[in-house]
């Protein structure tokens, strides 16, 4: 799986403390590595429906999959 830096990624697992569940898009702006030797990260800028920016988290690489042609995007309100 390649992933390309300033391009839509999916989550594909929840992320609760930030709000953010799978299937939502985000941005893919950075890989970082592990302090420990763990896995990869991936730093996410999230954007509304506006293209606002409206927060940056870190999650584990596995939690983003590239988009494919047959996914529909989806509007929800985000929790706060």
């Amino acid at each position: 799986m390649t992933l390309a830096l300033y391009k839509q990624v999916a989550l594909v697992r929840d992320v609760p403390e930030a709000n953010l569940y799978a299937g939502d898009m985000v941005v893919l702006v950075d890989f970082i590595d592990h302090p420990t030797g763990g896995e990869q990260g991936a730093v996410l800028e999230v954007f509304n429906v506006l293209g606002e920016s409206i927060d940056v988290v870190t999650v584990p690489v596995s939690a983003i999959a590239p988009l494919s042609a047959d996914q529909i995007p989806a509007v929800r309100t985000r929790a706060s």
